[in-house]
């Protein structure tokens, strides 16, 4: 198994290197994703003229004189190293150390899923133990420049830990909106961090509505509500980072979980942004996205062919990181999948399950029921026909299948329950601390 890295960072950099932008000059303001309406920067998510999406535009010459590979080497680690890409004015003097996570090639698992060359990027190790990390590091850079009062989150897990950490590590307090049949695990993991957990007897959905109203009276800093526009920048840092890796340039596919759609449409931007400045060839990517079956909005609008996203009212499934039944950025996520020649797969549970289970055993990485949809993804559009022969892949891991420890049993015959015998996987029964009792267990194996 080989890991691509980030180059190490050095002390100096380039003689040749044009001088450093001006703090925030790369950043020109907000504008309509649908109409074009432009505005200075603010924390608003919606267009006035039209109530579509507000996102945050660069100057890309500006970042093109600033950002080269040199000078990208010369940083230390993590997603700060592209700041003139993103839309703060300065790296944040305390942050958690996020990105620059490694891409692996994982040449035992491709087969099983049928491709012949696959890179895993594992973001499985950023401090809260997702890619998460990147999205909300972003926005509370941001929410600091505005002077926001406390950090606060709708979450189906992840960014429940994301923003709990964040905000304990620049001094905020945290309140975390839940679904309250989320994952135990999820719960305690916010909790840790000092967050308030408020759990909601609802869908994701139902969080969601409630969050954008108490957004409005409290003036709180809802990472992916209020300070969405620049909390959806941050995932931008992934395909940045698998450029990186890869000697800058770009994969044939890139295969990534799909919930709300703000970190699929973002990876794509990603690397549109980089073919603008000239860091990467500009050459086709397809991007494939993955839903779990019981909550497919968005693949189940792509294989009917329109970009009409039919919300799904109770969603049923075992992956409740990807369970939003009205995704925000569905219709995008298809319009990006269609121009790219790519494809959006539905996923079933025990598909996801046998996916965690495959690539734990087979490459030593452990994600969470999104990383398995994912992986399950890439078998379903190599049997599509979307991924081809030869095509280099990179695959998203986006966290850690601690926080999901029951979906890995999930389909085994008699799940966690079952007792392992020798060379078998799984646990073994209570053994004596003796020798000859070892050495009865190993015979019952004949």
């Amino acid at each position: 198994m080989t890991t691509q890295t980030l180059p190490p960072s050095t002390t100096a950099t380039s003689p040749t290197a044009p001088p450093a932008p001006s703090a925030g000059s790369w950043i020109t303001g907000m504008a309509c994703r649908n109409c074009g309406f432009a505005q200075p920067l603010a924390i608003a998510y919606v267009c006035p003229a039209c109530f579509g999406p507000l996102e945050v535009t660069y100057d890309l010459a500006v970042v093109a004189a600033a950002l080269t590979p040199e000078t990208i080497a010369a940083r230390p680690p993590g997603i700060w190293r592209y700041l003139e890409l993103l839309p703060v004015d300065a790296a944040p003097a305390r942050s958690l150390p996020v990105g620059s996570t490694p891409l692996i090639a994982a040449d035992r698992l491709a087969p099983t899923l049928g491709v012949e060359r696959l890179w895993l990027k594992d973001d499985t190790r950023n401090p809260s133990l997702s890619f998460k990390d990147r999205a909300v590091a972003v926005a509370a850079a941001r929410a600091a420049e505005f002077g926001v009062t406390a950090l606060a989150c709708a979450s189906t897990g992840n960014l429940a830990g994301a923003t709990a950490a964040a905000a304990a590590a620049v001094g905020l307090p945290a309140y975390v909106f839940i679904p309250a049949d989320l994952e135990q695990e999820k719960v305690d993991h916010a909790l840790a961090y000092g967050a308030t957990v408020v759990p909601i007897d609802g869908t994701y959905d139902d969080v969601n509505r409630l969050c954008l109203e108490i957004a409005d009276e409290t003036g709180w800093g809802f990472v992916n509500i209020n300070l969405r526009p620049f909390y959806a920048e941050g995932s931008k840092t992934l395909a940045y980072e698998i450029a990186e890796s890869l000697g800058w340039r770009t994969p044939d596919v890139v295969v990534a979980p799909v919930a709300s759609g703000a970190m699929f449409t973002r990876v794509a931007r990603g690397f549109e942004e980089l073919a603008e400045i000239g860091l990467v060839e500009r050459r086709p990517i397809r991007f494939v996205g993955g839903q779990a079956t019981g909550c497919a909005p968005v693949a189940d609008a792509w294989a009917a062919g329109t970009d009409v996203i039919d919300p799904v009212r109770a969603p049923d499934t075992i992956v409740r990181s990807l369970a939003i039944g009205n995704p925000a950025d569905g219709r995008y996520v298809v319009e990006v999948a269609r121009a790219s020649g790519g494809s959006v797969e539905s996923v079933p549970d025990e598909v996801t399950a046998a996916a965690i289970r495959d690539v734990a055993r087979l490459e030593g990485l452990y994600p969470e029921t999104a990383g398995g949809v994912t992986l399950g993804a890439v078998a379903a559009a190599r049997h599509r026909g979307v991924i081809r022969d030869g095509d280099e892949v990179v695959a998203l891991l986006t966290g850690n299948g601690l926080k999901t420890p029951d979906a890995r049993s999930l389909g085994l015959p008699g799940g966690d329950a079952a007792v392992a015998r020798p060379g078998q996987p799984g646990l073994a029964p209570v053994i004596r601390p003796s020798l000859s009792a070892f050495e009865s267990w190993l015979e019952s194996a004949s």
